[in-house]
């Protein structure tokens, strides 16, 4: 659970993911999954919460039964898919859940 003052610390990074959400036409429940997996680690330098919010937005649509491929979530976040590809294990990880074993 995270507080308001987070929320509102971010309310600008938060208003991204909802824009990437709605670019990706993602469900309510990917999107309260991706929001809490971003407010659980939101890293400390700028350059790094893009890369990070588009990874939880991934994996937020995994949890939440709306998968979304790590291309189509990179085109609309404005990364590379690497940069999701090398971290959303580690925010499902860091959550307490199991990526999935394909």
């Amino acid at each position: 659970m995270h507080s308001a003052r987070d929320r509102l610390e971010y309310d600008d990074w938060l208003e991204e993911l909802d824009q990437v959400a709605d670019r990706l036409e993602l469900t309510s429940d990917a999107r309260s999954c991706a929001v809490d997996l971003f407010l659980a680690d939101v890293p400390d330098e700028d350059r790094s919460k893009q890369p990070v919010l588009a990874a939880s937005i991934y994996a937020g649509s995994l949890v939440a039964g709306d998968g979304r491929t790590q291309g189509d979530v990179a085109e609309a976040a404005g990364v590379s898919r690497l940069s999701i590809q090398s971290r959303w294990k580690d925010i499902l990880a860091d959550a307490g859940l199991e990526p999935p074993q394909w």
